[in-house]
């Protein structure tokens, strides 16, 4: 029996712990983890909470990849929302992305702004990436010191003028800069030159939509990035990987050291192109979402270690910009809104495909931690934060949009029948309370490591 006393323990018939499901008792004080015991052992606790078979305790899922647009257009997201979203979706720490906030986040007073606008509205943890542009090299340093998770760029348009893109000359300059600070690019891999080469998107036909957009505006992006690495060996990170065509390339320049790691998101291993019917613009994102062979070939870089981990890219807007009025995808706001759908979403495919909760821990929770250098997140462990998640894997239900937490109700996933329930979620120990957010605002905490494999 432990006898020091406790303030929860969690008795789990089903916990992932080190890549196992197994039984297990968890415990808890001041907001960490101290000792994950077998299952049973007695423990005096102020909170004690029984878990049954249908219930798997996992770690909380860390999602690096939130766009939540708050300040400056609060109205289609903000962090009271956003958080509140992301634990009823089993998401205990979240990383807010640079752009679509006003200002974008690529200098320190920016980053202040961004802080005092979550500043105790946070029902999770909440960390920070800072944009690169051509133009504010200088202001990284600063920026790094701050706290900040790393960075991210464009390498097109994204219709940000406070994040414009980078040329593959800055780009080899923001990595060389970021090298010397051992700090991790992310890179939106999309190349500006094969999208101007290419239609423009205009229309409700999905079809064209994705043919503005083919696999090698994506692939052709994401050599440069490689070649940038390669040159300057600095440490990058493709986010919202979409096209399987360059997965070889990835492979390949990992083989020969260059220090790349990849994402992909729900959207892109759950949907495809044959499902999605003209002028359902909730399905606008880019990279766009393509066909199922394309699918396959993600969930198999997934399960081969190409592709290190799983996150949202959840990216919501102003009901209006959707055009849904009109299904016009070429005027379509491009992002998928799926903050809370994320672990039941790529669950309800993993299951079918062997995969098992296990794994969806490793890509989901250990994975983006590692990345943002989050060092107390991402496992059940002693001297881990007692972020957690009681999850029902065989419990189904279908999606309700006005059932779910995010500012603009919009996604791809309405009437989408899901496996998988979060039952509930703690953050640090204690239960998520809609009435009083408790999240706190996160700088990093460790170098970047490279994802393991």
């Amino acid at each position: 029996m432990i006898t020091a006393p406790m303030d929860l323990a969690v008795h789990a018939e089903r916990a992932v712990v080190d890549g196992r499901d197994t039984p297990a008792t968890v415990t808890v004080h001041a907001g960490v983890i101290t000792a994950v015991e077998p299952y049973g052992t007695p423990v005096a606790a102020a909170e004690v909470v029984h878990l049954g078979p249908d219930v798997v305790l996992l770690p909380g899922l860390v999602d690096t990849h939130v766009h939540v647009n708050e300040p400056g257009h609060a109205d289609w997201e903000g962090f009271a929302s956003a958080t509140l979203a992301a634990a009823a979706g089993g998401v205990t720490t979240l990383v807010d992305m640079p752009v679509d906030s006003v200002p974008a986040t690529v200098d320190v007073p920016a980053l202040q702004a961004k802080r005092a606008a979550a500043h105790g509205r946070c029902h999770i943890d909440v960390a920070f990436w800072a944009g690169v542009t051509p133009a504010n090299t200088a202001e990284l340093a600063a920026l790094h010191a701050a706290g900040v998770t790393g960075f991210k760029c464009f390498l097109a348009d994204a219709g940000a003028p406070d994040l414009p893109p980078l040329s593959p000359a800055e780009l080899v300059t923001a990595m060389r800069a970021l090298r010397d600070l051992d700090a991790t690019l992310l890179v939106h891999a999309e190349s500006d030159a094969e999208l101007a080469a290419g239609p423009a998107p205009r229309g409700r036909s999905y079809a064209a939509f994705l043919g503005s957009r083919p696999p090698r505006v994506e692939d052709t992006a994401v050599a440069a990035v490689l070649d940038a690495a390669r040159q300057t060996g600095a440490r990058a990170h493709i986010v919202h990987l979409s096209s399987a065509g360059a997965l070889p390339h990835i492979a390949a320049a990992r083989r020969d050291g260059v220090r790349v790691t990849a994402e992909t998101c729900p959207h892109y291993l759950t949907l495809t192109a044959e499902q999605i019917p003209d002028g359902a613009t909730e399905f606008a994102c880019c990279p766009p979402i393509r066909d199922s062979a394309n699918r396959d070939l993600l969930w198999a870089a997934l399960a081969d270690g190409t592709i290190d981990m799983i996150v949202s890219d959840h990216s919501p807007c102003a009901a209006e910009l959707k055009h849904r009025d009109t299904g016009d995808f070429g005027a379509a706001w491009g992002g998928i809104s799926s903050l809370q759908l994320a672990l039941p979403a790529v669950w309800t495919h993993a299951r079918t495909r062997g995969h098992t909760l296990a794994q969806i821990a490793h890509w989901m929770s250990e994975q983006p931690a590692r990345l943002a250098g989050l060092t107390g997140k991402g496992r059940i462990a002693p001297g881990y934060d007692a972020d957690l998640c009681a999850f029902a894997p065989e419990e189904t239900w279908t999606v309700d949009p006005g059932h779910l937490h995010h500012r603009q109700p919009l996604t791809p996933y309405a009437g989408h029948r899901l496996h998988g329930v979060v039952r509930r979620t703690w953050t640090r120990g204690h239960g998520v309370d809609p009435a009083r957010p408790a999240g706190r605002l996160l700088t990093r905490t460790a170098k970047h490591p490279e994802p393991a494999p």
